[in-house]
């Protein structure tokens, strides 16, 4: 596949300021996707398959973008298998696309240029638990739940929860976080290493058991967050944390937004060890109160999570409720028995669909900025008064002790005015995120839909990702179109 030298805008007036990168591959024709079936047929038999439905379920996933499916699906059972589909697949020219449960909500998974999907579902197993080193070593396919259901035993847990119920594989690759961010951190602090299939079949190893090292490039997290744009992985060895003995949850509504930002900036700035601190603005709480047949006082509300010993829990919650009353927090209401908890938080994971339901039959866009948390208050209010001035129904809710927020958009898909206004107001946040040092994306990945501010947020890094890109995957044919 022949290469072509990309200037980006930033190397403007610097003719020999390029970076090589690879042409997207073109969607196989029926002589080669044939050729490549015939090839592994005899290793798949009827693991790999054309059905139209099959193809149509893996061409989408959460996001509001349009879907496309791929030209054929496999289920791989083993690492060695996959390192054999993707030799084919290089050999024949053939875009690779990896396939998890299908949450990502920026299009990582839709098949723009076709292909094959390679559906990693059925490596789902629990390979050791090592619980006196805390660390566990999974396939791909084991989702949150179903790992932390198989560690109720041990007296440990997994930590990172983005809301669905996500594969592990998924969760590195779109370097996923959620709501307990603020005290046990991301997904990528909490994978040790990983067995990566390349882009040419071969299986590597990043990283080891070992909870530091200086030996060479970090290949680990050069892989989280990749969006299988450099490899499908198929092992992770994951950080596992202690149950506390003690967690108790509470909601506690404010008049205005601001009274909500200032507790949670107090509340980091006093060393508070929160386990989860999320916003949800008066329209994000109307929502869910008639989806899920709740009857929270309809105002900004911050649910917040106390990890710890029961003493330490009950001194957090003191400080925690002192600070609230403080910015004009009222209307407590706390939560220990764990099905009190349960349909809290379950309550704050089904906001999104609580969103869409305000207009029936609507799409719905998540949007993903992410600012420093100085810089907190000001955004929102900024993006409020723009949500008004713009018309749209947005709800506001985040995760913002560690300043990341959504907007949960609903909107008509037909309307081409609506559409405008919305892909206007989207532009406008993103810009107000990067001119306050954020990003334009939190933890939902880029896939196809943040493409275009990558050069505007990295700048001459971006040109370093492309070269990563082209020297990692010079036939272009890993996940193509997307991230880079």
């Amino acid at each position: 596949m022949s290469t072509f030298n990309a200037r980006t805008p930033s190397t403007a007036g610097n003719e020999n300021a390029t970076v090589s990168a690879t042409k997207l591959p073109p969607r196989p024709d029926a002589e080669t996707l044939w050729a490549l079936i015939a090839d592994l047929e005899p290793m798949l038999g009827d693991r790999i398959t054309t059905v139209a439905g099959i193809r149509e379920q893996h061409g989408h996933d959460e996001s509001w973008h349009h879907p496309a499916a791929p030209d054929a699906v496999c289920f791989p059972h083993s690492t060695e298998e996959v390192s054999a589909i993707v030799r084919a697949c290089a050999a024949h020219r053939v875009p690779v696309i990896p396939y998890g449960v299908g949450t990502s909500i920026e299009g990582q998974v839709i098949a723009d240029h076709g292909g094959l999907c390679v559906d990693l579902s059925a490596m789902n197993a629990i390979l050791d638990v090592r619980p006196e080193d805390m660390d566990a070593t999974v396939q791909p396919g084991v989702t949150r739940a179903q790992l932390n259901t198989h560690l109720r035993a041990t007296g440990l847990f997994f930590s990172v929860d983005p809301g669905a119920d996500a594969s592990m594989g998924g969760m590195a690759s779109t370097r996923a976080s959620g709501t307990n961010t603020v005290r046990y951190g991301t997904i990528r602090e909490n994978v040790l290493s990983m067995t990566v299939v390349m882009p040419d079949g071969r299986i590597v190893k990043t990283g080891t058991r070992a909870r530091k090292s200086a030996a060479g490039y970090d290949l680990t997290h050069l892989m989280i967050g990749a969006e299988g744009t450099l490899g499908i992985i198929t092992e992770l060895t994951v950080k596992l944390h202690g149950l506390p003995e003690a967690i108790s949850s509470a909601t506690v509504a404010f008049e205005n937004v601001a009274g909500a930002i200032d507790t949670v900036i107090a509340s980091i700035q006093y060393g508070i060890p929160m386990a989860r601190i999320e916003l949800m603005d008066a329209l994000a709480i109307q929502a869910v109160n008639r989806f899920s047949g709740l009857d929270y006082a309809e105002k900004p509300t911050l649910f917040l999570e106390f990890h710890g010993t029961h003493a330490g829990v009950k001194e957090q919650a003191e400080a925690m409720a002192e600070l609230c009353q403080e910015f004009g927090g009222s209307d407590f209401a706390w939560a220990t028995r764990e099905e009190e908890r349960q349909r809290l938080w379950q309550a704050r994971h089904d906001a999104a669909y609580a969103a869409k339901a305000l207009r029936p039959g609507m799409e719905f866009l998540a949007t993903d900025i992410c600012v420093p948390i100085s810089k907190l208050a000001e955004c929102i209010e900024a993006t409020q008064a723009d949500v008004a001035e713009s018309g749209l129904v947005a709800p506001l809710l985040g995760h913002v002790g560690d300043g990341n927020f959504h907007l949960v958009v609903a909107v008509d898909r037909h309307s081409e005015q609506e559409l405008e206004t919305l892909a206007a107001f989207n532009r406008r946040l993103i810009e107000r995120a990067l001119a306050a040092g954020g990003t334009c994306t939190g933890e939902h990945g880029i896939g196809t839909g943040k493409r275009a501010y990558m050069e505007a947020e990295h700048g001459e890094g971006w040109a370093v990702m492309r070269a990563i890109k082209a020297a990692l995957d010079p036939l272009g044919i890993m996940n193509p179109g997307k991230l880079v």
